[in-house]
């Protein structure tokens, strides 16, 4: 893996910030993007933009077919056996709330129980907690351990006659946690639920197999993994998907409409109401293209071995508390951290004034934050460009804190 290479196809790598080269560590967040997928967006408005489906004129021919060539794309890229399950959203989050709204709200009842555990991104509790108080149904959490993983006998303890969906993140977005995914799903459909997997911090990093996995839906988003804003996928059993009522009204989502009654399209249609964001769903073809050339399993073992070394600076330093996983293995290019005294706030503040991007703050994991005892952390992530640079760059940002609030907790005493 070339490094150097890759770092050219980033044209946002050569700004500067505070007059210091980017040392971008919020991947997590969202991923920056190579000049193959700019162009692509570039290249889609100037030369093919249509809207798709419908059209008989040549732009909107190219139009749909870009899109749906993107759609295979995604299949193949999670290994899902028919492209019409992969269903185009604008990010997880709608994906997410696709599955509470049409499944959840059509197969749950009072008294069913959702069963999730308690480092859930906000996106992945919210909808089931309003779906819990219209329909009666009951939230059942996992506990996180001290350590930031879960208890394979904690997750099975949880399950009951009543469960009808397991629904967990692979990997935390905050602490780094990488979930026994395979073991989880075998623990819920023994149970005889419907598990739903949320893919933001996996798919950008490491290969998916559905068929092979297990679960029934699987949510992600395009801009962590290179791709642009506004495209997330869902992906779900043809069976399940086929048996769901449309999330919105509109658009292509029907065959027929009379004044008296409507009739639902095919999938994936059935759940893409209005104008879909075509544009960024042609310009995503780039961005599988390019995971798929470096190789995920290269990558992973890249920006764990940087985040392994991150956690050693971070370590040597006794006033930093690491959060997460000890075990490399349970790990992922997440590293979260809190130094003494500090507000995360405070220390992402300085950290940018030397170049350096970390995400702070609760990172959409109030309740996660609440069972930490913490408000929030810092947090440095890694991907496929970042490199040594980077981390001499955290080290300088790290030492500079230190410094800083030694002067500033010294004039303050005097």
């Amino acid at each position: 893996m070339n490094v150097a290479r890759i770092r050219q196809d980033f044209p946002i790598l050569k700004r500067l910030v505070h007059g210091k080269p980017l040392a971008y560590l919020d991947n997590a967040a969202t991923s920056q993007k190579p000049r193959q997928v700019i162009a692509a967006l570039v290249d889609f408005y100037e030369n093919h933009n249509a809207n798709v489906h419908r059209g008989v004129h040549t732009l909107s021919e190219e139009s749909t077919s870009m899109v749906e060539a993107v759609r295979a794309k995604v299949a193949a890229f999670i290994k899902a056996p028919k492209p019409e399950t992969i269903i185009f959203t604008r990010n997880a989050t709608e994906s997410i709330n696709l599955v509470a709204h049409a499944w959840g709200r059509k197969f749950l009842k009072a008294g069913d129980e959702i069963v999730l555990t308690e480092m859930e991104h906000h996106s992945n509790i919210v909808p089931w907690q309003m779906l819990a108080e219209e329909k009666g149904v009951k939230l059942r959490f996992i506990p996180v351990e001290v350590d930031g993983t879960l208890d394979l006998e904690k997750v099975k303890a949880a399950m009951t006659p009543k469960t009808k969906l397991f629904t967990f993140t692979a990997i935390s977005n905050a602490l780094g946690t990488v979930n026994p995914v395979r073991e989880m799903v075998a623990i819920g459909k023994t149970a005889g639920a419907v598990v739903l997997v949320d893919a933001c911090q996996w798919a950008p990093h490491r290969p998916i197999d559905v068929g092979l996995l297990g679960m029934d839906f699987i949510a992600f988003s395009a801009h962590k993994m290179l791709g642009p804003t506004g495209i997330g996928v869902l992906w779900g059993r043809e069976e399940l998907l086929e048996a769901m009522d449309p999330f919105l009204g509109g658009g292509d989502m029907i065959s027929r409409v009379t004044l008296e009654k409507s009739a639902w399209n095919a999938l994936p249609f059935k759940f893409e109401a209005g104008t879909p964001n075509f544009a960024d769903a042609a310009a995503f073809g780039p961005a599988l293209d390019y995971l798929n050339t470096v190789g995920l399993d290269v990558l992973r073992k890249h920006e764990e071995t940087l985040a392994s070394k991150a956690r050693a600076i971070l370590e040597a330093e006794p006033s930093v508390t690491l959060l997460g996983p000890r075990d490399p293995a349970k790990r992922s290019g997440v590293v979260s951290f809190n130094i003494a005294g500090l507000h995360p706030h405070d220390v992402g503040t300085v950290f940018d004034l030397e170049g350096v991007a970390i995400r702070v703050g609760h990172h959409c994991c109030q309740p996660l934050m609440h069972k930490l005892k913490c408000g929030g952390t810092a947090r440095a992530s890694f991907y496929l460009y970042n490199d040594e640079s980077d981390l001499e760059a955290l080290a300088r940002a790290l030492k500079r804190t230190l410094e800083f609030f030694k002067v500033a907790a010294k004039a303050g005493a005097a």
